[in-house]
């Protein structure tokens, strides 16, 4: 086993030290990001053509103007000038996007203005009906969209630009929200033409969600497409403003394959859509006629035996240039094509993971995050399209989230990792140095009674890469001791536990458990983020198999340290995570005491057909897979103590997952544990999160 990092600094002291504070659950479950959380600039922005930015004062009431040359600062406007210009109390300056270098664009109460900071001055742009939850802001037209139900508005018409059909969406994100779609409003950059997702749910069964807020009871009735069965039909529509004439782009092939990421091209003419088969296995970039809706061309396709998932528009960096990120060559890298769709070369070859394109300069420089070397971490790069060059903007190991200047001569960077808290820096890019330090953030646990961690590597369960691990301690640790241990799992695709940032990317709630004289483990196995496809794509068609192979790994480590009671061990996991939890509790029988398993998936046939079918195809094409995956047939297995916990209002994995699996559990005559959150969704928020990590862990340090 191979240590890659020491301990964390933030528990230093072995024993109790007078006059520090011992951390609560409820501290640690409300606070982690409120009254813990490293100190931090407001809400940051670059001012256009300059090199000036702005943010918000610590008490969020007076944007402020801070500049690149010297640690002076200035204000721009408060609270209280918007509320005597507007009429309206913003609770904080809230700048949408810079218009220019004298004007910004607010919202104050459903309402849109423009802010004049050189003369002080307010223009209301518009009003949005106060239940909408689109609200998209053109900074080209100053026009807005929004919604009234299912029907979209402008607020430069006085009618709606969509009609109300029963099962048909538009404005909404499409494919629940998979394949990196987060929004489904799309200005064109002159603001005279309008794209939208619209998709016609009418043919997807219903699912009903009991709301026990009405008197007798009542039924909320969701879209909720089940692997193999009926799913949506994606469309992109365009609205043109001043014709108010609409054109539909649907699929090419069927009419249940996927639109996913849309975007314009620089002169708004034509329109770009990446079109994925059902199979998610064959995916076409597509070039549209955006006035008519007349596809022009397929610029290029990919396909691969397991999946193709695209999670990111084309990026045009000119006129006839624009670059698509793909992971065909294993990692996710930047390609650069014509405008025609003719590849003019691979702009980075690299063995590591680009993250998120992030802009380009006029030197022919695009600037992206990506995990570098490390994929615990997250870095700041260009690649110049000329030279192939490509260049490290961020120097100090951990997670850092950038900014640039509008001319791209300055760069904000934040970041942390387990010796830093929080630092923001203001760096001169042709110089390589820093020019201001904005934040250095003071360990905000300095008084607080935590534990330890370390991080470092050990084979997969194939031994042929290495996986990241992380052990929380307790600040009082004792190696002559034997400790019981909670091991943390999610273990599916898109998500990372793991990184160089501060706390390592767990939850404030592990140490507190720490302080309960517990081990806290989790291990990122094969299917997890940030590796490359091959590592992730492993689980095609099996899931669970070899993310529990690595889960085992991790234990049998365990087992070898002589600090570790290997016959108390406790495993918990949410969603993916509770998938797993209850999978190692029903098809790895006997290695752990007690499982806490919350919103699992219990059988993939009962999942949605977006995320499920990429991983799993579907129930006739692949028969033995789902039968392996599915836990209703293990039931038989347990030993141990097992929770099963769910919202009763649970839209992403339905309770029915969980009652499925209670109900196998009565008929084997097998005793297990059920709870649920009344009309929560796939999580519990708010106070009742305090609630739950409390049921949580009380049933694991009772039952272990």
């Amino acid at each position: 086993m191979k240590k890659i990092v020491a301990l964390l600094f933030i528990g230093l002291m072995s024993g109790f030290v007078i006059g520090q504070k011992q951390l609560t659950l409820e501290d640690a479950v409300m606070n982690q990001y409120r009254a813990y959380y490293p100190e931090h600039t407001n809400l940051l922005s670059w001012i256009p053509n300059t090199n000036d930015f702005a943010y918000l004062s610590s008490d969020y009431q007076t944007l402020l103007r801070g500049n690149t040359k010297n640690d002076k600062t200035s204000e721009i406007i408060t609270t209280k000038k918007i509320a005597e210009l507007t009429g309206l109390s913003p609770r904080y300056v809230n700048v949408l996007s810079w218009k220019d270098e004298h004007r910004f664009i607010t919202s104050i109460d459903q309402k849109f203005y423009e802010i004049n900071i050189t003369k002080q001055s307010a223009k209301e742009l518009g009003s949005v009906n106060s239940n909408s939850d689109i609200m998209d802001f053109s900074p080209a037209s100053l026009n807005i969209v929004y919604n009234e139900g299912d029907v979209l508005f402008l607020t430069s018409k006085s009618i709606p630009i969509t009609v109300s059909k029963e099962g048909v969406v538009s404005g909404q994100a499409i494919a629940r929200s998979e394949f990196g779609i987060t929004k489904g409003t799309f200005w064109s950059n002159n603001g005279t033409k309008l794209a939208y997702y619209q998709k016609d749910e009418s043919e997807v069964a219903e699912y009903p969600l009991l709301d026990i807020t009405t008197p007798t009871g009542s039924l909320n009735s969701i879209r909720y497409p089940m692997a193999g069965q009926k799913s949506e039909k994606g469309a992109v529509c365009i609205y043109d403003v001043e014709s108010e004439k609409t054109v539909k782009i649907t699929p090419s092939g069927k009419e249940d394959d996927y639109v996913t990421n849309f975007a314009w091209g620089p002169d708004d003419k034509y329109c770009y859509v990446a079109e994925l088969n059902r199979g998610q296995d064959h995916m076409k970039l597509m070039k549209y006629d955006a006035t008519s809706g007349e596809l022009v061309k397929v610029l290029f396709e990919e396909e691969n035996d397991r999946w193709v998932e695209p999670e990111h528009p084309v990026y045009f960096v000119s006129n006839d240039q624009f670059v698509w990120l793909s992971e065909r060559d294993g990692f996710m890298n930047l390609y650069l094509y014509d405008a025609d769709g003719k590849l003019q070369k691979q702009l980075t070859k690299n063995k590591w993971v680009v993250k998120e394109l992030l802009g380009h300069d006029d030197n022919g420089n695009i600037y992206f995050m990506g995990t570098g070397e490390s994929p615990l971490e997250t870095h700041a790069y260009k690649v110049n399209i000329n030279t192939g060059k490509q260049t490290k903007l961020t120097q100090i190991p951990g997670t850092h989230r950038v900014s640039f200047s509008s001319n791209y001569e300055f760069m904000h960077d934040a970041y942390s990792s387990h010796e830093i808290p929080n630092r923001e820096e203001i760096v001169d890019l042709a110089k390589g140095k820093v020019v201001r330090t904005l934040i250095e953030a003071a360990n905000p646990y300095e008084n607080i009674t935590m534990g330890t961690a370390e991080i470092s590597t050990l084979k997969s369960g194939d031994q042929k890469v290495d996986l990241y691990q992380r052990l929380i301690k307790p600040s009082n640790f004792d190696p002559s001791k034997k400790y019981p241990v909670l091991v943390y799992v999610y273990g599916g695709p898109h998500a990372q536990l793991i990184t160089n940032s501060w706390l390592d990317g767990a939850s404030l709630w592990m140490y507190w458990l720490a302080e309960q004289g517990y081990l806290v483990y989790t291990i990122d196995g094969r299917g997890s983020a940030n590796r490359g496809f091959e590592f992730e794509s492993g689980i095609h068609r099996q899931l669970g198999e070899l993310e529990m192979q690595d889960q085992i790994v991790g234990v049998k480590h365990l087992r070898t340290l002589d600090y570790v009671d290997g016959n108390r061990l406790a495993v918990h996991g949410w969603s993916f995570g509770g998938f797993m939890t209850t999978s190692l509790m029903l098809r790895n029988a006997g290695i752990f005491n007690v499982g806490v398993a919350g919103g699992p998936v219990t059988d993939w046939k009962y999942y949605e057909v977006m995320y499920g079918e990429r991983y799993m195809d579907t129930p006739t094409e692949n028969p033995e897979g789902y039968k392996n995956s599915a836990l209703t047939n293990y039931v038989e297995n347990l030993k141990g103590d097992l929770l099963l916990i769910h919202g009763t209002s649970d839209d992403v994995v339905v309770m029915q997952h969980n009652l499925a699996l209670v109900k196998a559990f009565i008929e084997a005559g097998v005793q297990m544990d059920f709870f649920p959150y009344p009309m929560h969704k796939h999580n519990v928020y708010g106070k009742d999160r305090v609630h739950l990590m409390q049921k949580v862990l009380d049933y694991i340090i009772e039952n272990n």
